[in-house]
């Protein structure tokens, strides 16, 4: 078996994700405190005991998803997991790409704690709340995707943020242009399209504001080349090169999640499992609508665990 170890994005988040990793391993305990002494608050109570609301909050979301990733990781490698010798790729969606650079040794998890919260509330800030919204539109390829997004910017703002295949594009911008895209694509024969309940237009120019606060950001944290190569979203390719993976993390802010064809492009290098690391099981889903030869696994608690490290050791 050939895998490639995937990260989620924002949309994962659930209260009590990672609860009982913490409870059970001392590494993946380690992990939670260690984020929470960069962010210097208790994320770990928000994700366990706070409010739906609280922790979906892009400035929390965003590290706790990582810290749950590599609360993971680190009980995975604790139970015989060489990352470097497993997987042939890291990828994440989104945010999730600061996970798998994490998972991978490119920076250290206190430094990916103080990125995403710095990333989190950058994206929050660049647009003002109203202003900004983000709709899915199912039914239409990533070409009549882009289409209707063109046809509906008018002068404003509508981009395709997310190209998550199997006929999901997700499009962003100002959001009476995104309105309009809905009516477009609806015209267009998309199966349906959907406002979706987020707090900001992630991925399109608007959030270029963020995109400048990041590279600063990135410019004071070590970075070392990853152990297993990063398809980075706005390439769907792989790349290994501390300076090429941060002009990358700095386009992502304002470019398109490529995860179709990242998917794809890992499975035609000869990956037949895509892994998700962390919460939910969104990704595993986009996998098996993107490509249906290839298996998708979600390893999210202590059975799936257990189970994985059983496979590798028996191979």
């Amino acid at each position: 078996m050939t895998f490639a170890f995937t990260f989620p994005g924002q949309g994962s988040q659930a209260i009590g994700m990672g609860q009982n990793l913490a409870q059970d391993y001392p590494e993946a305990r380690a992990v939670f405190e260690e984020v929470d002494a960069a962010l210097n608050q208790s994320l770990s109570k928000i994700m366990w005991e706070g409010t739906q609301e609280e922790l979906t909050l892009t400035a929390n979301a965003q590290p706790a998803l990582m810290a749950v990733s590599l609360a993971t990781i680190r009980v995975l490698e604790a139970k015989g997991l060489d990352l470097a010798k497993t997987a042939k790729y890291v990828a994440g969606h989104s945010l999730g790409e600061y996970s798998a650079l994490a998972a991978a040794g490119t920076f250290s998890i206190s430094d990916t704690a103080k990125l995403l919260r710095t990333r989190g509330q950058a994206m929050q800030a660049a647009v003002p709340v109203g202003e900004g919204a983000m709709a899915a539109l199912l039914g239409l390829d990533f070409d009549a995707a882009m289409k209707v997004a063109d046809e509906a910017a008018e002068g404003e703002i509508c981009q395709a943020a997310n190209d998550n295949g199997g006929g999901q594009v997700v499009v962003s911008g100002h959001k009476s242009a995104v309105e309009r895209a809905c009516e477009i694509a609806k015209a267009n024969g998309a199966r349906r399209a959907v406002m979706l309940p987020v707090s900001a237009p992630f991925h399109c120019a608007l959030m270029a504001p963020a995109a400048e606060k990041m590279a600063q950001a990135l410019e004071e944290v070590q970075m070392n080349a990853p152990s297993v190569p990063l398809v980075a979203n706005v390439l769907a390719s792989e790349i290994v090169d501390p300076a090429q993976i941060k002009q990358r993390l700095i386009e992502q802010v304002t470019g398109t999640v490529r995860w179709r064809e990242s998917v794809s492009f890992m499975v035609g290098q000869g990956v037949d499992t895509l892994l998700e690391i962390g919460a939910g099981k969104v990704l595993s889903g986009m996998v098996r609508r993107i490509e249906k030869s290839a298996k998708a696994v979600a390893i999210n608690g202590s059975e799936d665990i257990d189970a994985f490290i059983a496979q590798i050791t028996e191979a």
